[in-house]
């Protein structure tokens, strides 16, 4: 295998498409990084930025903010998340009505994570959108937008199996979804498994691996212990007795999601969708190494 440094480009051959998701700010340190990250990324050209959204009203008006923002000062085309956790069907479809008067044509539609919070039992609103699929219909009837959904290649914790976990994908493409977006992982192989499953029950519809590039180590593997990721024994050993050595937890992260990503595309991947966490360090340096250049470059090229 030849080292990162000396692999060919495969924008020639076969152009990859990168999107990213960020999460509206909190505080005003917190926006100042989330712009910042912005302009790191904007040049890259993403096929689509998307901009996750929560229950409630705050957190939904604060990814309204950050997606309106997004469409009158960049030329980046933004996704907005949309649950429809705790919220009736008028309200959701007020939701989707206002991003369309935004300027938004694109919406990741999520069932969303119970109230009561992950491991707890999902309660739909009474007068709400009961599943995904009924809220991916419920958009498309409101306008002409694409719809993004989730997928699980290691199957969603609620599933009885991974089959059943992919008959509610059907669902979802039945309603009208147009791509699926994966939950994050680290053994491609995974990916690739699933693939060849969804591919066996006619769902040809994108399957775009989700990448997490690991910031924190602990803070991953707690998130994938709740959301049904497993983590590999090696990739552990990678971060293990680095706790306090940022630096160095750095350079790993870096090397790993690089591995992923380059192993992906090798394999025939073209797309891939970053979780950015709001920063834009690795990822930055993640699509150097698959080839992408940001505009001025190209220009100068």
């Amino acid at each position: 295998m030849l080292p990162l440094a000396h692999r060919p480009s495969r924008q020639a051959s076969c152009p990859i498409k990168v999107s990213f998701e960020f999460f509206p700010p909190k505080t005003d340190e917190m926006e100042a990084t989330l712009w910042s990250s912005i302009e790191r990324l904007a040049p890259l050209d993403p096929h689509f930025v998307s901009v996750t959204y929560g229950a409630g009203g705050s957190t939904r008006e604060r990814t309204h903010a950050t997606v309106s923002r997004l469409v009158r000062e960049t030329q980046l085309k933004p996704a907005a998340h949309l649950t429809c956790v705790a919220a009736t069907k008028d309200e959701v479809d007020n939701v989707v009505r206002s991003y369309w008067d935004a300027g938004v044509r694109h919406v990741v539609a999520l069932r969303g994570d119970p109230v009561g919070g992950l491991g707890t039992a999902y309660e739909p609103h009474p007068d709400g959108y009961r599943r995904t699929c009924d809220l991916v219909a419920g958009i498309k009837s409101v306008g002409d937008f694409e719809v993004s959904v989730s997928a699980y290649p290691e199957k969603h914790p609620e599933a009885a199996s991974l089959d059943a976990d992919i008959d509610v994908l059907q669902q979802k493409v039945d309603c009208g979804a147009d791509r699926a977006i994966t939950q994050f992982f680290f053994d491609n192989d995974v990916y690739f498994r699933y693939l060849d499953r969804v591919r066996a029950r006619g769902i040809n519809i994108p399957i775009i691996p989700g990448i997490v590039p690991v910031q924190n180590f602990k803070q991953t593997a707690n998130f994938a212990a709740k959301t049904g990721a497993s983590i590999p024994a090696w990739l552990a050993a990678r971060f293990e007795g680095l706790d306090n050595d940022v630096e160095t937890r750095k350079l790993i992260a870096a090397a790993v999601a690089a591995e992923q990503v380059i192993d992906l595309v090798d394999r025939g991947v073209n797309e891939i969708h970053f979780y950015t966490m709001n920063r834009a360090d690795l990822v930055y340096a993640i699509c150097r190494l698959l080839g992408l250049r940001n505009q001025a470059e190209r220009v100068a090229a």
